[in-house]
């Protein structure tokens, strides 16, 4: 590992975030046929991810850059665990439509909403595993007939009805090229159908004072400690929101209550090999809420004692900017996880992605981008590979 960092490192400089994103910018502005428009952005999907906090503040960081002159209006689903604080913070001019919907009438029933809907010259729908909001973009283009576009989503499939929404869409962009075949497959109208990869690897948040406090307390030095990141073969939302769980929901626990110990074996072998060779530390830390618990519980605790008290147990959840900032300090990422990989990309930092047969096709993006050495389907590949990578 530690001999391929320079390798990593050199890859992510020449492959900075804007470079690679920038066409769905040039559309945006293009389909309106000026700078200085209103946007009504949808995203800010959830807050138990950091992932999905991460790509409003990626795409807003890229509207910043090359739309500077452009307003807007930011209609978020979901705004908790202190990402309206961040958001408020590190955008203190941007407008927030928060959790409001459009009623039964079609009708905005936010006055806010409504006033958006009316003031905003095109809508656009950000990074996510799926088109998260088909339904919001129907009732934008019901309203209004104003442009939208989609900005960079994975996409497993369409039935008829989203077809019809991307065939009235300016533009749709996947962000990985997986998606981008299955889209040009289908043969759609959508004049603009391209690539740019998720909006979090333009995000640019930090916050270096609760890194360094947080750093200190544990005993973990810059440049001396991985971090490690655990999953699930689904993520038990059910579990999460504390509601019981679908008959389909079952299936997938059962999936995943299959795979558990296989898949956290594979990363513990890592740990150990990491903790013997080096005498550095780990963090086991998470980038879903549920992962807190469940990296003490397959990574942590299995742990022969003399590895274990070298590896740091992240006991609390957190927001992008702090584990970006500790993912910075780190010697490399080994993650279930794509987006800690995105976000530690963004810091120059080495990633291994751990990519799960049941996980979206956005684990593409890493091989797109040409990290393919650093990309394991996990199912085929066994722990001692993963301990010489």
């Amino acid at each position: 590992m530690i001999n391929k960092r320079r390798e990593f490192v050199k890859q992510a400089g020449l492959l900075t975030a804007y470079s690679f994103l920038v066409p769905v910018l040039k559309a945006t502005a293009a389909t309106v046929g000026k700078k200085d428009i209103k946007i009504l952005l949808r995203s800010a999907w959830q807050t138990v991810n950091i992932g999905d906090t991460g790509h409003t503040f990626g795409i807003m960081e890229l509207f910043k850059e090359y739309l500077p002159a452009a307003k807007v209006v930011l209609w978020a689903r979901n705004l908790e665990l202190g990402a309206d604080e961040l958001m408020a913070k590190t955008y203190p001019n941007l407008e927030i439509i928060n959790g409001t919907q459009v009623g039964s009438n079609g009708v905005p029933e936010d006055p806010r909403l409504k006033a958006a809907f009316e003031e905003c010259d095109i809508m656009v729908h950000s990074s996510g595993y799926n088109v998260t909001a088909r339904r919001e973009l129907w009732e934008w283009w019901n309203a209004t007939k104003k442009p939208f576009g989609v900005y960079g989503v994975s996409l497993d499939e369409a039935d008829d009805k989203l077809k019809e929404l991307i065939n009235k869409a300016s533009f749709f962009y996947c962000r990985d090229s997986e998606s981008l075949r299955y889209l040009q497959s289908l043969k759609l109208s959508c004049p603009i159908q391209g690539l740019a990869f998720d909006a979090t690897f333009a995000i640019q948040l930090e916050n270096e004072a609760l890194a360094k406090s947080y750093l200190q307390s544990v005993g973990l030095k810059d440049g001396e400690f991985i971090c490690v990141i655990p999953r699930l073969r689904y993520t038990p939302y059910w579990q999460m929101k504390n509601k019981k769980p679908t008959a389909e929901e079952e299936v997938k626990e059962a999936v995943s209550n299959l795979y558990k110990e296989t898949d956290a074996a594979k990363l513990r072998e890592v740990i150990i090999e990491w903790v013997r060779t080096t005498g550095f530390k780990v963090l086991a830390c998470a980038e879903v809420t549920y992962q807190v618990g469940l990296s003490k519980e397959v990574l942590v605790d299995p742990l022969p004692e003399d590895v274990k008290k070298n590896v740091v147990w992240r006991s609390t959840f957190w927001n992008p900017d702090e584990a970006g900032s500790i993912y910075a300090k780190s010697r490399a990422i080994v993650t279930y996880e794509l987006h800690s990989a995105i976000i530690s990309f963004s810091k120059n930092i080495p990633a291994i992605h751990l990519k799960q047969s049941t996980d979206t096709r956005k684990g593409q993006m890493w091989r797109d981008i040409g990290l393919g050495d650093w990309y394991f389907q996990i199912d085929e590949t066994p722990g001692r590979k993963l301990q010489r990578s």
